[in-house]
């Protein structure tokens, strides 16, 4: 609907608008007050850019909602907690190469539990498939 105008009778597209589009296509600009390389600006657009995939991954993969405190220790509670999840997430995706999106995804089903068989408690392990097995030996080995 950018390119094109409706009036009561007809349709047409608007072939300046087109054009003006084609023509800046694949073209980025960047604008800054800062006495700094053009390298450096690049650089510090790219950080910007993680960090607004951060909040996203907060908001979106870690159910990271706002959520109404009044007194300032809850308010600093509630953000470092946040921020704990976002470093765990952050490194888990850096240490096993998936999104935490698909890490949480395939953990989720993992369970264990403690099982009593004539007042003898036996730990029982989830089955792992290779899947998890190799990005659990990544977070453990540090890779």
């Amino acid at each position: 609907m950018k390119f094109l105008t409706i009036q009561a009778t007809s349709k047409q597209l608007n072939q300046k608008l087109i054009d003006k589009a084609r023509a800046l296509a694949g073209i980025k600009a960047y604008v800054t007050n800062l006495d700094i390389p053009d390298e450096e600006v690049i650089a510090y657009y790219h950080q910007l850019f993680q960090v607004e995939a951060s909040f996203r991954m907060a908001k979106s993969d870690l159910k990271a909602r706002p959520i109404y405190h009044r007194k300032r220790d809850a308010i600093e509670a509630h953000l470092t907690i946040v921020l704990a999840a976002l470093a765990i997430s952050r490194n888990i995706e850096y240490q096993t190469g998936v999104s935490i999106k698909k890490f949480v995804k395939l953990m989720r089903p993992l369970r264990s539990a403690i099982v009593t068989i004539n007042s003898k408690e036996v730990l029982a392990n989830p089955e792992l498939s290779p899947e998890v097995s190799l990005l659990l030996n990544n977070l453990t080995s540090g890779h």
